[in-house]
């Protein structure tokens, strides 16, 4: 792949089955802003070259190096060699993709499997704590309240409490943040059965 300046507009050249073809960048899956920035640096590129003053080399200096830079976007995005034909000397330089080391790339991969954030166990605990005091609060009142009209109710209550908590708990216990609570919940449960297995002695 090359890149060339053709009346202002930046273009690709490449073989295909049918000979050699340029295309416009925006046909290719460069990026829009990358397009565009060769398309604006085309049209300084085609101004320098049509001056009629003498140029004191810094403005094709600028547009060479500017050019230069842009292929090598192309061959970073593409994956591959581009050829590079400065508009002003018509000088071609090719510019390779730049590579990435693969050990770099791994220890980049490794790092991010092997570093999981921290557990926050102080503000996870007191969630749990305070999530295991309501829970015991209120199936313990619940349990006291029903027990004096008959044990029975009190019985089925506090099964159908566990039996309406235990499916969020169940699902909230792999959540990073919900796993607290169903801690807490299910911690609260076992003390209010345990406190009211003692009020039964």
């Amino acid at each position: 792949m090359e890149l060339r300046v053709r009346d202002g507009r930046a273009v690709l050249a490449g073989e295909d089955e049918s000979g050699e073809r340029e295309v416009d960048p925006h046909s290719l899956p460069l990026g829009a802003d990358l397009a565009e920035a060769l398309h604006e640096w085309a049209k300084v590129a085609d101004a320098v070259e049509r001056t009629e003053t003498p140029a004191d080399g810094v403005a094709s200096a600028l547009v060479a190096r500017r050019g230069k830079q842009l292929a090598g976007r192309i061959a970073a995005v593409m994956n591959a060699p581009v050829s590079y034909t400065d508009p002003v000397s018509g000088e071609l330089v090719s510019v390779e993709a730049p590579e990435v080391p693969a050990k770099v790339a791994v220890e980049t991969l490794v790092a991010e499997v092997e570093e999981p954030e921290p557990t926050p166990w102080g503000t996870g605990l007191t969630v749990s704590f305070i999530t295991a005091a309501i829970v015991t609060v209120t199936v313990v009142s619940l349990s006291l309240g029903l027990g004096e009209t008959s044990r029975w109710l009190a019985l089925v209550a506090n099964v159908l409490v566990v039996g309406g908590l235990a499916p969020s708990v169940w699902l909230g216990r792999n959540v990073p943040v919900w796993r607290w609570v169903a801690y807490g919940v299910v911690t609260g449960v076992l003390v209010a059965w345990f406190t009211l297995i003692l009020t039964l002695l």
